[in-house]
């Protein structure tokens, strides 16, 4: 099923072009990247605002300041839709691209897949599919149109078994189940009935312990993103970063080559107008034929 994905912005320091760059860069990687490893597919549309949304669209919103370091992510509205809220900063191609992925393979937030766990003691346990978040970190992302976007795991990241598989598109991730640096993998163990994560936002990865969901969660996915994990961080990547100045000087090329080739054919329109108002002219000039 082809999926419908709405990009607004609500903040003054995005305008719709821009929007519009950014959702036509999400829609080259979501199909062109994600739809090959993951059978699913969307349709990527900015709108000027929430209102002008068709329904049946899934939001994606950007917005000034979300302080809520939980708030940012994907969500499920009342109906159990889900929608995505991201923060407005420098880097926020990249958040707009992990939430976009993880939205269309789990729009549920809550989809899992069985496993044995990284962590020591522990059996047969059940992983949350979130693909980017292992590999979540910008210096794993890559750039498609001169935007920076996320890298993502591929269903041999969850197993085992395929230890030869490419577990990430860009093949940072060497081997199941490992989480880069500044990124994280939970996972549920039947067992002790609690959720886990494996994180690696320090020196060296680490296990944590996060209990059980609160009552009335909405979905997992929305639980194990408040353990730690701010993904308001994604869109304020430091523009001395190594990935962010390759990506603005990819932007830069990119833009020179559209004015360049935007420009040569405004030059072809004028001179085919042209051409054929001539011919044109000469065409009512000519004498009638008795």
């Amino acid at each position: 099923m082809l999926r419908q994905v709405a990009l607004v912005s609500t903040t003054k320091n995005v305008s719709l072009g821009e929007a519009t760059r950014v959702a036509a860069a999400l829609q080259k990687q979501v199909s062109g990247d994600l739809a090959p490893a993951w059978e699913c597919d969307a349709c990527i549309s900015a709108f000027p605002s929430l209102r002008e949304v068709p329904v049946g669209y899934w939001p994606m919103l950007v917005t000034d300041d979300i302080h809520e370091p939980g708030a940012a992510g994907m969500h499920l509205d009342g109906q159990g839709r889900p929608y995505c809220l991201i923060e407005f900063g420098p880097s926020w191609s990249l958040a707009a691209s992990h939430e976009c992925i993880e939205m269309l393979v789990d729009p549920s937030g809550n989809r899992q897949v069985a496993g044995p766990s990284p962590m020591p003691g522990q059996g047969e346990v059940s992983f949350l599919v979130e693909i980017c978040d292992p590999c979540q970190d910008a210096q794993f992302g890559y750039t498609i149109d001169g935007l920076l976007v996320s890298d993502f795991c591929t269903p041999g990241f969850f197993d085992h078994n395929a230890a030869s598989a490419r577990c990430s598109f860009t093949g940072a991730v060497k081997a199941p189940l490992q989480t880069l640096k500044n990124g994280y993998l939970s996972w549920f163990d039947p067992c002790s009935r609690g959720w886990y994560q494996q994180q690696h936002f320090g020196a060296a990865p680490k296990f944590i312990a996060l209990g059980a969901p609160h009552p009335g969660y909405r979905c997992l996915r929305e639980f194990t993103n408040g353990a730690e994990a701010d993904h308001r961080r994604l869109s304020h990547v430091s523009a001395a970063a190594p990935a962010v100045i390759r990506a603005l000087q990819r932007l830069r090329a990119h833009q020179a080559a559209s004015v360049a080739s935007a420009d040569a054919l405004e030059a072809e329109i004028r001179a085919l107008t042209q051409r054929l108002g001539a011919l044109s002219f000469r065409a009512r000039r000519r004498p009638a034929v008795s």
